[in-house]
């Protein structure tokens, strides 16, 4: 079930990280700007988010698996308009199209943890399906570049169109649905606008939700960026980026082995806080380092490596904790969740581009902002003295 999920989840992420060494080679081809191209990675992004308002409600309404085969059938259609785009505003619109097919991958698996299991069974499997999850930006970034090297960035599109396929075929032959049709009855799209209401209202929910944007939003900078920084400034080949960036995305794998037993003895509001700390001070002293003028490739690495492998345990542990008290519309909270998690992380990201130049100070800056805002909101949000089996009730 996690290897299920996690590929289910992985292929829109797989459509940005394999995207990611392309991008220069996509200006240069194209003939456009840094920002022209970072519109096309935010062109897929935020439909992708702002689509699972939709896909969580049906999901809760019609089961599981049909919202899934629709959102993978337009991803893949609008893979192959992307192979065959002509110039960059045909690009941007079909990365649009694909970004609102790979919104029902993001958030029905995390409805399908829910309906399954609660507490440290619903920890044990998430980081399960985080860790299938992350082989993505280890491999798709490999991928990508060999791509770009032997055909061009629009194979990159002929693989996400065959993505899409397998999923599709593994959707119909090993996922169960998990959502009971006698559940499907009570719900409409009215009791979905109800359970939205609910759920906003809910500080603690919402609260959460920030937290794990914070978090998510600091990945965004630093995938809109990093490909510049590190090939154009660096002087990296497409391949070499590619190692670096699977050096950062392996921090989410160390982290997901030792989830299960950090929360199990320790609870998770407590590791939930710990590691939104130990987030915020790597990232900091990052930015203090850069800032003061060391500017080495092999010093960011490690600490960017630090900083994700806390990163790696804030998410789904945040996740969990807002997801916890409300099973009964588990596809709805995870709609939210998910749509502002990915919808704050892709503003950021575009507020961040604005500063973006191709060096790394402004990249770091602003994965260190995120990191400390993400820090405090927890601080506020996370009581520290929580049972390890969920969080404690607390309004601010």
């Amino acid at each position: 079930m996690a290897l299920i999920l996690g590929l289910l989840s992985a292929i829109g992420p797989f459509a940005i990280d394999m995207y990611l060494p392309s991008l220069p080679s996509i200006g240069e081809t194209l003939g456009v700007s840094l920002h022209w191209v970072q519109l096309s990675l935010i062109a897929f992004i935020l439909p992708m988010s702002l689509t699972q308002l939709v896909y969580g409600p049906l999901s809760d309404i019609v089961g599981r698996k049909p919202p899934v085969y629709v959102g993978l059938t337009l991803f893949g259609l609008a893979s192959i308009g992307c192979a065959l785009a002509p110039n960059i505003e045909w690009l941007v619109a079909f990365r649009l199209l694909q970004g609102i097919g790979a919104g029902a991958g993001i958030v029905i698996p995390r409805a399908v943890v829910r309906d399954l299991h609660t507490g440290p069974e619903a920890v044990r499997l998430m980081s399960l399906l985080m860790l299938v999850f992350s082989v993505s930006p280890i491999l798709a970034p490999l991928g990508g570049s060999l791509i770009v090297r032997w055909v061009s960035w629009r194979g990159i599109f002929w693989f996400t169109a065959g993505a899409a396929v397998l999923g599709l075929a593994m959707t119909a032959t090993r996922l169960p649905e998990t959502r009971p049709a006698e559940q499907r009855h009570r719900a409409d799209w009215s009791s979905a606008l109800s359970a939205y209401r609910v759920l906003l209202k809910d500080r603690s929910f919402v609260g959460l939700c920030l937290i794990g944007a914070l978090g998510m939003s600091s990945f965004f900078i630093y995938l809109a960026n990093s490909s510049f920084v590190v090939i154009d400034h660096y002087g990296l080949s497409p391949t070499l980026y590619s190692v670096f960036f699977a050096s950062n995305a392996a921090a989410f794998i160390g982290a997901a082995q030792f989830n299960g037993w950090l929360t199990g003895r320790f609870g998770l509001s407590a590791v939930v806080r710990r590691a939104a700390i130990g987030m915020a001070v790597t990232m900091s002293l990052l930015f203090v380092v850069m800032a003061s003028g060391f500017d080495r490739l092999a010093l960011m690495s490690i600490l960017l490596f630090l900083g994700y492998c806390f990163l790696g345990l804030v998410i789904p542990n945040s996740s969990v904790l807002a997801l916890e008290h409300h099973g009964a519309v588990a596809g709805t909270a995870s709609a939210l969740m998910g749509t502002v998690q990915m919808t704050v992380g892709t503003v950021v990201m575009a507020v961040a581009g604005l500063f973006a130049n191709g060096k790394p100070l402004p990249m770091v800056a602003g994965i260190a902002c995120c990191a400390a805002a993400a820090m405090s909101l927890t601080l506020l949000i996370v009581p520290s003295n929580a049972p390890a089996g969920g969080l404690l009730q607390k309004t601010l």
